[in-house]
Order: C-alpha cells, then structure tokens, then sequence
C-alpha cells in the first residue's frame, strides 16, 4: 500500500446522499478477483442515467478527490466498491458519514474517508466546481485556495498506518525482528514443534 500523507487535486462534486456499494460498483462486476478495472464500472448506473454527470466531466479526469453526501457507501459490504474508487484514482472521499465497512474497506485500500458536517461538504461542493482542494493527513485539515479550513478526526492507528503506507503484510514486517525472536525461542525450548518446518532446532 503506497503511504498517504497529502491529496491535492480537483474534487468530484457529487453531492448525492445514501450511496450504496451497489450504485459504486454493480454487482456484475463483482466476478473478478483482480482489483483492475474496476473503475470502468464505477457509478456505471449514474453514468448511464445522466450523460452530463460529474465522473465523465472533462475537468474531474483523474481527480483523486471525491465529494459525496450522507451515509456514502452504505449497502453490502463488497470491498470491490473500494477497489474500483481506487482504480479510478480517488484517494481520498469527504462525506459528512460514511458506512462503518465501507469506512474498514476504504482504510485497508489506501483510501483516505474524511467526515466532515454538512456545511462543511456543501462548501467544498461549491469549490470543487472551479478550484483544487487539499486534504492533509498529518495536519488533519481540508483546505481551499480561498482560505477555507476544515478540521477532521482520524482514528491514530488508521492515520498511522496511512502516513506509513502499512496494511496488514506492512504490520506484520514492522513485527519480524520480534516474531524471528520468538521463533527462535520456541525451537530452542520445544524442537519437536520446529521438525519439518524449516526452523532451526
């Protein structure tokens, strides 16, 4: 996972409240294991009903930001929604809430979910329309060029691994000096469990 400490960039405007799984990523894409080219298929629904929206905008390609309303990425809990935001480049989504697996598949994808209030999003909306935003990590903050600045909680172990780049391989090699310890400790004190595997008894 590629750490994350700071996302510039134009914002997605999308705005529209109570987006499920399903509506990011239909389910008949969900026969892949591959996390490649999901983002085809992102709001594949949205595009095919409005051809003015917001994802096939010009200006919003490659935005790694995106703007969403309440309760984003409710519905089942089908980790292809993060794999496709993240094949389409967003980094980072600003929501005033988010599903709580969403929020889980988000973090273990590289994704960074900010809650902000909903006058907060509305500002960022209306901004996203003609300018950049940035999203900082470390600082905790959303900012505009037109000095906006939002302030937004982050669970420290989530910001941590973020910051670092960690997901679950990631923490368990920052552990491999203490797991070799053990490891060694354990054949030295009970050597029939080290028999066939490679350890040293």
């Amino acid at each position: 996972m590629d750490a994350l400490t700071c996302v510039e960039g134009r914002a997605i405007p999308f705005g529209r409240k109570n987006i499920d799984t399903d509506l990011i990523i239909p389910a008949r894409w969900l026969k892949t294991i591959s996390r490649e080219g999901l983002g085809a298929g992102a709001f594949e629904a949205v595009r095919a009903e409005d051809p003015d929206n917001v994802f096939d905008q010009p200006q919003y390609a490659g935005a790694p930001i995106l703007i969403a309303g309440d309760n984003f990425g409710c519905g089942s809990s089908r980790e292809h929604a993060a794999w496709a935001l993240r094949d389409m480049g967003i980094a980072a989504v600003i929501a005033p809430s988010f599903s709580d697996i969403f929020a889980g598949n988000a973090f273990k994808n590289g994704i960074l979910a900010v809650a902000l209030p909903q006058e907060a999003v509305d500002r960022l909306l209306e901004v996203a329309a003609t300018d950049p935003i940035t999203v900082d990590l470390d600082a905790q903050t959303v900012t505009t060029p037109f000095q906006d600045r939002f302030i937004f909680d982050i669970d420290p172990f989530r910001k941590h691994c973020l910051l670092n780049g960690l997901d679950e391989v990631g923490l368990t090699l920052e552990r491999g000096e203490a797991i070799a310890d053990y490891e060694e400790r354990v054949a030295a004190s009970k050597p029939w469990l080290a028999r066939g595997t490679g350890i040293a008894a």
